[in-house]
């Protein structure tokens, strides 16, 4: 468990300023059933983080009670972004203060075309991601704009979740698994796109059960077992451990 941050608007200078994303504490229950068990961690803007377990580990409830979707119930602890009180906020309050959750089954609306999916989106005027420029970091959406998004690879229909997240100009992009079912090809594409979104200066969660390839992907890892953190600390350091990824990771 992470300390408590300050975040008084004093904290302004490099060496005391708040993390981007601060979990503190968070416990969050699906019914009576205790899921999510006292976690906090940090988060630095553009940093990647790996969020990563046993499934059961609690990998993406600790992501939807972060999200604030109501389904667990964080009943306990605190979520700051970027001073923000996420903690205090409905999932819609937290989505408009820029969290961009990418759930598993993507939920590409039927009977709208990839355009139409990304401009119910967009914020009128997009600040940050004009159509053309998704359409550049995705140019297999720009080449299928017109076409049912329904109807698209489940590779596409990733790439569209994603770049349907970025078009409300989002400060956190959160994934939940990302890769699964797709194509080693495709799962490349969409690790390129990632890079490329991190050097704008995005700040991604990814959960993700292949852990090697999010691991190669992320700066840091947190793993979690029974709905607990057993480890904070690099990428690189998850990657050369062979006792920490046999124990927690079976890999």
């Amino acid at each position: 468990m992470n300390e408590k941050p300050d975040f008084s608007k004093n904290a302004n200078k490099a060496s005391t300023a708040p993390a981007f994303l601060s979990v503190w504490d968070m416990h969050s229950y699906y019914g009576e059933s205790y899921i999510v068990q006292g976690v906090g961690f940090n988060v630095h803007e553009g940093e990647i983080l790996a969020l990563l377990g046993r499934n059961g580990a609690g990998k993406t409830s600790t992501l939807r009670s972060i999200a604030r979707v109501g389904d667990p119930e964080v009943r306990h602890g605190e979520i700051w972004l970027d001073h923000q009180p996420l903690h205090k906020m409905t999932s819609y309050e937290a989505a408009a203060a820029g969290l961009g959750l990418v759930p598993e089954d993507r939920r590409i609306i039927p009977g709208l075309t990839v355009e139409e999916n990304l401009q119910l989106a967009q914020i009128a005027p997009p600040v940050g991601w004009s159509l053309e420029r998704l359409y550049e970091l995705f140019p297999r959406l720009g080449e299928r704009r017109k076409q049912e998004g329904v109807t698209l690879s489940g590779g596409e229909q990733q790439m569209l979740a994603i770049a349907r997240a970025l078009a409300r100009d989002i400060k956190v992009l959160l994934l939940d698994e990302p890769y699964e079912g797709l194509a080693p090809v495709i799962v490349d594409e969409i690790e390129k796109t990632l890079v490329h979104v991190k050097q704008q200066g995005m700040t991604t969660i990814i959960v993700e059960q292949n852990a090697v390839r999010a691991l190669e992907l992320a700066d840091r890892a947190i793993i979690l077992d029974t709905g607990s953190i057993v480890f904070d600390g690099s990428a690189d350091e998850v990657l050369q451990n062979t006792q920490l990824r046999e124990e927690y990771l079976a890999i």
